[in-house]
This record gives structure tokens, sequence and C-alpha cells, in this order.
């Protein structure tokens, strides 16, 4: 099929740089917004497809409209992708007017440029973590935000609320926090289905196999190697991203049927 877009400029936090998927031949991570760049980039053939990855793990709301927006508006781009909230979601304090607000902000400056818009409406973080529970009322509210503003600005929206599909530990890393490869496909497939490329089976896809990291044992090397490590970071008042920079600040260009190079 063919695509209106051509320019791709993803924008976010880990979820978006591709935390814990595959690695490129650059040594970092892949994720669904090089995968969804790469099935555009077919779409759009023969005409040359661009792509940009702005994301950098660890960034609040405020952090990725204000940085990162602008620098998605110079580089002209006429499709972005805009996904950030949950981390908001996970700070001690969450002011739900603000940061939808902010979200507004951003989409109102990309739409006025003339960019079509991709929102994300996240899943609800308890259904597999007891852990994560406590946050379900603050994404469910920003989710409800996001869906609204997408409609008054004419936004397309993935959204990830309910879907069962996310439940299958395969998908998800060690950490429980980020996607694993099988999971950052099913979220690309996701995205591509929002843009018009209609696939209704993401929702219930084939099992992944594979077993569990559940259980008492799991559990203590969670603790031990995420959740320690995370809680010691927000009390530091360090980001994971304090030492990351975007992994394609730049244009370059999406190769159907060859290498990638940068542009």
């Amino acid at each position: 099929m063919s695509a209106p877009w051509t320019r791709f400029a993803a924008l976010g936090d880990s979820f978006t740089e591709g935390m814990a998927d595959e690695t490129r031949g650059d040594g970092r991570h892949r994720g669904w917004a090089d995968r969804v760049a790469e099935q555009l980039a077919r779409d759009a053939a023969p005409e040359p497809f661009w792509y940009a990855n702005l994301a950098v793990r660890g960034r609040l709301l405020p952090q990725v409209v204000t940085d990162q927006v602008p620098q998605a508006i110079d580089l002209r781009p006429n499709l972005v992708s805009l996904g950030a909230g949950v981390n908001d979601a996970l700070r001690p304090r969450f002011d739900l007017n603000g940061v939808a607000t902010t979200l507004e902000r951003g989409t109102r400056d990309l739409r006025r440029a003339g960019i079509d818009v991709l929102l994300f409406a996240f899943g609800d973080p308890g259904r597999r973590s007891r852990a994560m529970a406590p946050i379900r009322g603050r994404v469910r509210a920003l989710n409800s935000a996001t869906r609204a503003i997408a409609r008054h600005y004419g936004c397309m929206v993935v959204d990830f609320w309910g879907v069962a599909a996310f439940d299958e530990d395969r998908l998800w890393d060690e950490d429980r926090l980020h996607l694993a490869p099988p999971g950052h496909e099913l979220a690309a497939r996701a995205a591509l289905d929002a843009l018009g490329r209609p696939d209704p089976a993401w929702h219930t896809p084939e099992p992944v196999p594979g077993g569990s990291g559940a259980g008492p044992l799991g559990h203590a090397r969670w603790v031990a190697r995420h959740a320690g490590p995370w809680v010691g970071r927000r009390l530091r008042g360090q980001s994971s991203g304090d030492l990351v920079s975007a992994k394609d600040p730049q244009w370059r260009v999406i190769e159907v049927d060859g290498p990638q190079t940068t542009g």
C-alpha cells in the first residue's frame, strides 16, 4: 500500500528509544519505532523515507515537550509519534492537570506546524504487577486526557489500555518495565494499525513460547537487579538517561532493500 508519510520523527522516553529490544549495528536498541519506520519506508517506496528518533530514556513529559518537540518541528517531518507520561506517573507526586496541559501544548504545536501526530494511551500497569497497581488510576486518567486531546486536534491514537495481549510475560524484559523484542514487535503492529495498516489481530497474537520469571526467586532477582537501583536513582535525583543522547537526532534514510545510511 502507498503511504502519505516520508519523514517520521519519534519522540518520547525509553519506550520509544527502544529499550530492551535487540540492538542495531551501531549498538543502540532497535525498538518499535524503528520497526514502524522500516514498514513505512516499504510503503513509501520508491520514494526515499527519512527517520529520526529523538527519544531518551527516563525523560518526563515536560522534558519531551520542551526539548524534543521543537527539535522535531525544526526537522519538518510529516509524521511524529509522541509517547510519554508513564515516568511522570511513577513519581511520588503527579500533577494530572499539569501533565495533560503539557501534552496538549506539545500536540498543538506539532499540529499547527502541519504535522500528523500519533499519540499513545498506555496499558494498565496493574494487570501484570501488584507493585505497579498504585499508579493504575494515574495512567487511566492520563489516557482519558490523551484521547480527548487526540479528538480535539485530529490525532491518531495507539490504545493499549485493557489489551490482554501484553499480559504475556515473555513480551517484557526482566526489569518488568520495558518491552522485550516480541513486545516491541507487537507495539509496532499496534502503531501501524493506528496509522491505517489494518491489523486487528494485534490484540490477540499467537502466544509467545517460554516460561515466566515470576515466583519468589524471580521477584528477588528483580528487586536486586532493577527495583533497588531504580529507587536509588530516585533518592539521588538521577535519571537513567542523564548520560544518554538521542540515537537518531538527525534524519537518516531507511533503505528498504539495503543497508541504512545516515542523511
